[in-house]
């Protein structure tokens, strides 16, 4: 089978490359093989953090003691790269206040609280969109309306990454359904049951985007799933396979293989001319375009150490403690992980709640943990690493809190698959040191940024004064910087402003579009260099 390559007009063939490094893991999924969902119950409280996405916290619309219903604007977003957030069950909000959020660290955020009232009320739908005659611009709006944001990752809010991806070229949109981690099983069952969804989905957003092309693609041991979606009516969409090797389903990886294209460093897939979405985000734009659903529950995996490992149906919000009481902890003395056992987040607090990139509650037996022992220098780190870094090295200079070394080793490059320290012999907490050396990076330039514009905005207050008639040269001994001076900040934007937002953003892009010359094809014709 063959797919278009995502700059030019050659064929390549899917799934014949692979990628640097990678491991075979064990599956660990035998106990959900072929195995339904089912619904977790509701539990008494639900629990919204406001910064669950990549961007600004949304802004509450809802006050204490409001009663509210199933679907029910709880917050919007704040800026343009920010999530709607909905009720996910009938109730009144009693708390808006610090909570435990899934986090490495144990932090608290700002969280709205729902009782839930036992009734589970639905507000009304909003009207479906009719695909023929929708723009872009409607199943935009209705995707950022639905607080859809990307439910394989970091949360990207979903509206801001098709807006994005309509400043370019788009050739590919990608379905992402790899499950290469271990235990995690909860988009194979979607696809199974939801194939159709998955499907409509996949063709709504490819009209948003004007893709040429679609691929969905499987781990080669995913077969029921391929039957399903080979029953449906693909409309243009190829389904490929690719091998159970972790991490297959990363962004980079998957691309590598599919269209032999490579994404730059410090690059995004709309860099490669690619868009890629995840097969449980297709499902939910689904539900939002033709059924007037905002998001509101999603499906993941409980596994491990648990009586009754499944697939669950959680409505956004559920506490973690809440599912595990329901499947029944097997062991007394275990860890708790939000996602796989290779990229998840260790928790502190079982109470912390489901958030919409949840895919997966594992739960492991404690064991006993060695310790690490000095680097031997064997070099399996580099064979397995996927980006191509050198993680010894890496490791070693963000442990010393070289920052400028750890850039010039290209960090930023990394993306904390673990496969690293899964195959070290010295047991040398790699990640660990990685995301560490990350957050340190981070907060120093945001830190520099605000400096930055604090003096921006003291040199501004000088030129006014002076242009008032001042001594700038007296004043600039003398006047204190004014932190709080400046533009007072920006309303956060209703639902008219954000759809105007998006129709301008799409104006652009197809001004862009319409001044595009594809390059002509070259090389070999396969999309190698």
């Amino acid at each position: 089978m063959e797919v278009a390559h995502a700059r030019g007009g050659e064929r390549v063939s899917a799934v014949l490359r692979g990628f640097h490094g990678g491991v075979r893991v064990p599956r660990s999924k035998e106990a959900l093989q072929g195995a339904g969902s089912r619904s977790a119950a509701l539990p008494p409280l639900l629990i919204y953090p406001l910064q669950a996405h990549v961007g600004t916290p949304a802004r509450p619309v809802v006050d204490v003691g409001r009663k509210v219903c199933r679907g029910e604007l709880l917050a919007v977003p704040s800026s343009y790269v920010s999530q709607a957030i909905h009720a996910g069950t009938s109730g009144i909000i009693v708390e808006i206040a610090e909570r435990a959020v899934i986090h490495p660290g144990g932090i608290t955020d700002t969280c709205i609280v729902l009782q839930a009232d036992g009734e589970d009320r639905r507000l009304e739908p909003a009207p479906p969109l009719d695909l023929g005659r929708a723009t872009p611009e409607a199943l935009l709006a209705r995707i950022a309306e639905a607080g859809i944001v990307g439910m394989g990752g970091a949360g990207f809010p979903s509206h801001v990454k098709l807006c994005e991806g309509l400043s370019n070229a788009v050739r590919l949109l990608i379905i992402n359904a790899v499950e290469c981690e271990p235990y995690i099983a909860c988009d194979d069952c979607m696809i199974r049951e939801r194939a159709a969804d998955v499907v409509l989905g996949a063709r709504i957003l490819m009209q948003a985007l004007a893709a040429s092309q679609c691929v969905i693609a499987l781990e080669d041991d995913m077969q029921l799933a391929w039957d399903a979606l080979s029953s449906c009516d693909l409309a243009g969409a190829q389904i490929v396979r690719v091998p159970a090797i972790y991490p297959a389903g990363g962004e980079k990886q998957l691309i590598r293989m599919i269209t032999g294209a490579e994404v730059p460093a410090h690059g995004l897939p709309i860099d490669a001319g690619v868009v890629m979405h995840n097969a449980a985000t297709a499902a939910a734009v689904a539900d939002a375009v033709v059924r007037g659903l905002p998001m509101t529950e999603r499906l993941l995996t409980v596994a491990g150490a648990v009586r009754t490992p499944a697939n669950l149906r959680v409505r956004i919000g559920t506490p973690i403690a809440h599912l595990l009481d329901g499947c029944g902890r097997s062991a007394a003395d275990a860890r708790v992980i939000a996602g796989g056992p290779m990229m998840g987040t260790r928790l502190i607090d079982e109470s912390v709640p489901v958030v919409k990139t949840t895919n997966c509650v594992l739960r492991l037996p404690a064991g006993s943990e060695q310790p690490a022992v000095p680097c031997i220098r064997c070099g399996d780190c580099v064979e397995v690493c996927p980006a191509q870094l050198q993680p010894q090295a890496l490791y070693e200079v963000a442990r010393a809190g070289d920052w400028d070394g750890v850039r010039e080793l290209h960090l930023f490059d990394c993306i904390e698959c673990g496969a690293c320290a899964y195959v070290c012999p010295s047991r040398l907490p790699l990640v660990h040191y990685y995301r560490h050396a990350k957050s340190e990076i981070e907060a120093l330039e945001l830190e520099q940024r605000r400096a930055a514009e604090l003096r921006s905005r003291y040199d501004a207050r000088l030129r006014r004064l002076a242009q008032a008639g001042g001594a700038a040269a007296g004043l600039e001994g003398q006047v204190e910087p004014d932190a709080g001076e400046g533009p007072a900040p920006a309303p956060a934007p209703d639902r008219a402003t954000m759809q105007a937002e998006i129709a301008a953003a799409i104006a652009r892009a197809k001004a862009r579009r319409a001044a595009y010359t594809p390059p002509a094809a070259g090389g070999d014709g396969d999309g190698t260099r």
